[in-house]
């Protein structure tokens, strides 16, 4: 699976697509994937509680994507994680 990053998740993988090894299953699945393999993501996708952060938005092909969406292997999502500022 490709997935693209933005804005701080640059700075978890050092590159805005990377490769990820993922069978298949649901977003929520994916984002799990990811998060094992870019650790310091896990911050700015949840919050404290484990859940992800209303903010984040997960395009799937290109469409928003809901956690429980089903998301095969051959998927490309894209990552906008929450911004601060003012």
């Amino acid at each position: 699976m490709q997935v693209t990053v933005y804005g701080p998740l640059r700075s978890a993988t050092g590159e805005k697509t990377v490769t990820l090894e993922f069978d298949g299953g649901t977003v929520g699945d994916a984002l799990a994937a990811f998060v094992a393999a870019y650790p310091r993501a896990e911050t700015q996708l949840y919050d404290a509680d484990g859940s992800l952060r209303p903010s984040v938005r997960v395009l799937f092909d290109g469409e928003r994507a809901a956690v429980d969406a089903q998301c095969p292997a051959d998927v490309t999502l894209a990552l906008h994680p929450a911004v601060q500022g003012g």
